[in-house]
């Protein structure tokens, strides 16, 4: 059963660059467990949205808060770089369009080095990275590097990535955005069993409408300001 409570609270969101405003003033509450979906026109603010709940970006105004079970309340945007840093690491994972993987990497070494970043040992990140990768239908791709690897079985290296660390939020940009419709319909019911499914919460900005109704809920965001918040009819009824 969902917690009816927000893992991430934002208020009064503002975040400028230059003379243009990217998010005028945004309060939002990412419920624990959920899965929701930024959409709008380009220039809207999705990813300026995404990537100060996040914390990679710092807003010039107003605050986002991380309440972690059985940990007391964060403010993120009053942590400094390196604690910032240090909480993408641990906390939070990603999934960008691009994957962002490293070419001369393997898949397992890829997946493996999330843990060996965090100081986990060589041999144990690799295994659990294996794992990973076995459970999200890569067995025997292991020692590909990504160049080697079609875009869907990529992204799902980026999706092990961003899971093996245990990370509680996964922030996802554009996931499937560089994949044809039936590789990233693939890609996403991976990224959403991964997430939601297992009792995590996901944040992903997309585009692709029929991509955002398989999310719980609808964000939609117009000259950085939130102009619809509703409940998907995917999310009635779901089992999770």
């Amino acid at each position: 059963m969902r917690e009816n409570t927000a893992v991430l609270s934002a208020r009064n969101l503002v975040r400028r660059f230059g003379s243009t405003t990217a998010l005028a003033g945004v309060d939002l509450d990412i419920l624990r467990g959920g899965s929701v979906a930024i959409m709008g026109p380009s220039g809207s603010g999705k990813s300026t949205l995404l990537h100060t709940l996040a914390g990679i970006e710092v807003p010039n105004d107003g605050e986002v808060q991380l309440r972690l079970l059985g940990a007391p309340p964060v403010n993120i945007t009053e942590l400094n770089e390196t604690r910032r840093s240090k909480l993408r690491r641990e906390t939070f994972g990603f999934v960008f369009q691009s994957g962002l993987l490293i070419p001369e990497l393997t898949a397992v070494e890829n997946v493996a080095m999330a843990l060996m970043i965090n100081g986990v040992g060589r041999a144990a990140a690799t295994e659990e990275a294996a794992r990973r990768l076995a459970g999200l239908g890569l067995a025997g791709l292991e020692a590909r590097r990504i160049g080697e690897l079609s875009g869907g079985q990529a992204q799902r290296v980026a999706i092990a990535r961003a899971l093996v660390t245990g990370a509680q939020v996964i922030f996802a940009d554009e996931p499937t955005g560089a994949l044809d419709s039936v590789t990233g319909s693939e890609v996403l019911a991976t990224l959403l069993t991964g997430t939601v499914g297992a009792g995590k919460t996901l944040v992903m900005v997309t585009h692709d409408q029929q991509v955002a109704a398989r999310c719980d809920r609808v964000v939609r965001l117009h000259d950085g300001l939130i102009i619809e918040d509703s409940v998907t009819s995917h999310r009635v009824g779901v089992q999770r």
